[in-house]
């Protein structure tokens, strides 16, 4: 039996119209998975459907604010009647831009905030009603800054800690229903709309990946292997891990991400 054969399976990812999060849908439905996506925008939510069905797989999208709990339970109960219980919980939507603490709007920490943490809360908790009770699988996006300190990264160290901790938290509060709970910290990730954003420049990139002991990015590809373990029979004993992958660049202690974006500023 292939561990990594989702046929059949339903896989729900909150922000799966793009990036890291898109390559972790294609991953599942590659895999036989009933994918569905959510995200803020419609044209992305259609362009993400089209993608995942050119796998041959089944796959539904809606229009949703992880900020909005009441559009994401509309989305939620939306998959569960046509693709049945949520088998895979992706949550993934996430805002980044740098900023420091005393040059940072209220509104722009806050907005981090929002849909990094407490938009995760929400589809998660929206999600626990229509997840397959024993045996799904929760998986948060986090980052490294979750982590490590960052400088300019205020906000998203606040959110990414937290969601981590939200992770732990839920691990033991779910695990009698049988449910898992996992995080997965990406690192330098090549070809997305972050790494574009943090590392704009040639310069900048060569200073993140100078910190990285593999010696170089990771591809979403990366980050939807661990995924696929993460929600195969394979990690059946695993919940409330929080795992990087990102070359080894948490265990460096030095994220390069700071000195990045202090540059970029100079």
């Amino acid at each position: 039996m292939d561990p990594f054969d989702f046929t059949g399976r339903h896989v729900f990812v909150a922000g799966g119209t793009s990036g890291i999060n898109l390559g972790i849908a294609e991953a599942f439905a590659a895999r036989g998975a009933r994918t569905t996506v959510i995200s803020r925008s419609p044209e992305r939510v259609a362009a993400a459907v089209t993608t995942l069905q050119a796998h041959g797989a089944k796959a539904l999208g809606f229009s949703a604010d992880v900020r909005d709990p009441t559009a994401v339970n509309t989305a939620l109960s939306g998959a569960h009647q046509q693709f049945g219980e949520i088998d895979i919980l992706i949550s993934g939507a996430a805002g980044n831009f740098p900023a420091p603490a005393l040059g940072m709007s209220l509104n722009g920490f806050k907005a981090v905030i929002e849909i990094d943490l407490i938009g995760t809360f929400n589809v998660l908790r929206g999600a626990h009603a229509f997840l397959r009770k024993p045996g799904a699988s929760i998986i948060n996006i986090s980052a490294p800054q979750s982590v490590h300190a960052t400088p300019l990264q205020v906000h998203v160290c606040a959110a990414k800690a937290g969601l981590d901790m939200l992770t732990r938290v839920l691990c033991l509060e779910w695990g009698a229903d049988g449910i898992r709970v996992n995080s997965i910290i990406p690192g330098g990730i090549s070809d997305t709309e972050g790494m574009a954003r943090l590392a704009p420049t040639p310069e900048a990139k060569e200073t993140f990946r100078s910190v990285v002991p593999l010696g170089r990015f990771g591809t979403k590809q990366d980050v939807a292997n661990l995924a696929l373990f993460l929600a195969s029979p394979l990690a059946s004993y695993i919940s409330g891990a929080v795992i990087p992958v990102d070359g080894g660049r948490t265990a460096n202690g030095d994220p390069g991400l700071g000195r990045v974006l202090a540059a970029a500023r100079q």
